[in-house]
């Protein structure tokens, strides 16, 4: 019988007008993946900032192999030997791999840094791992997935035994999770007890031996993985049956909307040519690297264009700038929604009505407060934004209502393109499903949808047209009903040939 080293029991957690946390128990065994699942907002990462010491419990008690622990801090938990990566990986880029693991616990000889000590322990725990990475390497040279590579052996380096894995692959290709994946079995083979967060259910096969499900802050069901069918998780998580993973509606396909031709920006958007028409979603594949967010960045006018021509309503634009993209009716939900998207620290409200000053304020500059209020309400209406108030800081909401924040601030606009760059990254099943169906009522209104996505199943399940990429080129173009996953891979691989079609005159 494995080890239980870690049995949280009746844990309460409330925060102003949200009860996060209603009685939750959980347990953890040496030697086992445990996936933890929910809905966005279920209560997943509050529990498991509970257990690392980022939040301290209102009630409930704690164990960690088999001693009752009072209140944690982050450093008592470590100590404890629970460590957690989150899914904003916590590096500072400009630090080496050996500074980065090290950090808060430098090696010193004397008053100085012991660099060459440093690097030393380093490269034994990243040998460990089987990690081919130079610990003087700087943390900003490497990709993300070796980034995340890095945050494991930084927890790893402190003796952990009790590892917390938020959405680790949400950022990953395919061989990039397969590599995540023996490192898991690995640990788990060494007696880490690793509780597993994600979204993407389908890879919980590979790697989980039970599962553990919350809904709306309480505790719903666990067991062994193999006892579940995927329909039953997903019934347990959202509290009823998802009848449709991927809603499509038909609609008559008009006039073309908007045309990209021959466009280039820097190295990775590479004579681009596409047409997007009303009635239609036409999803863009390719693996990571290929150049979709480059390239959609550079029609929103994130970064400036060397050359090419964008046409919109049949009329050309001069985009150099996000404000010239807005003002002709091009919008953009980015992939770094936290980064790019949302100002954090301001409330859903605020964050509604930034890119809208220009319909809320009257001539003398003044903000219409009650124009504002009814936007917000409108857009949590429309779009099921689950929130104690406007009011309350967007960074507060769980992932899957911050990504319905950036989407609802370009509804109150006149749109006729709406760019969605990896929406549906980091939130959970429900959440995709009204995603998809805000994509539908876009198309049925006739507004132009482009979607990026590196979900293969997602772009085939939701999109009318497929455009692949692959080193910053379009390789081919797909219609979802008659292709395959390995038909998009193959487009998505062509690095000698690109064809970049369809042509534009």
């Amino acid at each position: 019988m494995q080890e239980t080293i870690v049995e949280l029991s009746h844990i309460n957690k409330t925060f102003p007008g949200v009860k996060a946390l209603d009685d939750v128990s959980f347990d953890l065994r040496s030697g086992e993946v445990m996936a933890l699942l929910g809905e966005n907002g279920a209560g997943k990462s509050t529990l498991m900032k509970v257990l690392s010491g980022v939040y301290t419990r209102d009630s409930g008690s704690m164990k960690i192999f088999g001693q009752e622990v009072g209140d944690l801090t982050p450093r008592k938990a470590q100590e404890l030997g629970v460590a957690i990566i989150h899914q904003e990986l916590n590096m500072c880029a400009h630090l080496s791999v050996a500074e980065n693991i090290f950090l808060g616990r430098e090696k010193t000889k004397g008053v100085l840094l012991s660099s060459r000590e440093m690097n030393r322990e380093a490269r034994a725990v990243l040998d460990r791992l089987n990690i081919n990475i130079d610990p003087e390497t700087v943390v900003g040279d490497l990709a993300v997935s070796k980034q995340q590579m890095v945050e494991i052996a930084k927890a790893l380096s402190t003796n952990a035994r009790i590892l917390i894995m938020d959405e680790p692959t949400s950022a990953l290709t395919s061989k990039e999770i397969d590599d995540l994946f023996v490192i898991i079995h690995k640990l788990r083979d060494e007696g880490c007890g690793i509780v597993y967060i994600s979204h993407r259910l389908e890879e919980l096969q590979h790697v989980v031996d039970r599962v553990t499900i919350m809904r709306d802050g309480k505790f719903i069901t666990s067991g062994n993985f193999a006892d579940f069918t995927m329909d039953e998780i997903i019934s347990n998580m959202v509290g009823r049956e998802i009848k449709e993973k991927f809603p499509r509606v038909q609609c008559e396909v008009g006039r073309t909307i908007l045309q990209v031709k021959h466009l280039n920006a820097g190295r990775m958007v590479r004579d681009i040519n596409f047409e997007l028409r009303e009635g239609e979603i036409v999803g863009v594949a390719g693996l990571m690297g290929a150049g979709r967010t480059e390239t959609t960045r550079a029609l929103f006018g994130v970064d400036q264009k060397d050359s090419g021509e964008v046409v919109l309503d049949g009329k050309p634009v001069v985009i150099r700038r996000p404000e010239d993209a807005i003002r002709a009716g091009i919008v953009l939900a980015p992939e770094d929604r936290k980064k790019d998207g949302l100002c954090t620290k301001l409330s859903i409200r605020e964050n509604i009505a930034l890119p809208n000053l220009d319909i809320l304020c009257s001539k003398l500059g003044v903000v219409d407060r009650k124009k504002e209020r009814e936007m917000a309400a409108k857009a949590q209406k429309d779009l099921s934004i689950k929130m104690p108030s406007a009011e309350v800081d967007a960074g507060s909401l769980s992932g899957g209502n911050q990504q319905k924040v950036v989407v609802a601030k370009w509804l109150a606009r006149n749109s006729r393109v709406v760019v969605f760059d990896e929406p549906t990254r980091g939130i959970d099943v429900a959440a995709k499903v009204e995603i998809y169906n805000l994509m539908n009522e876009l198309k049925k209104a006739g507004i132009g949808v482009l979607f990026v996505s590196s979900e293969m199943p997602e772009v085939m399940g939701i999109s009318d047209r497929i455009i692949v990429m692959c080193d910053g080129r379009i390789t081919g173009e797909l219609d979802p009903h008659k292709t395959t996953q390995n038909e998009i891979l193959e487009y998505a691989t062509r690095f000698e040939s690109k064809i970049a079609k369809p042509q534009l005159a």
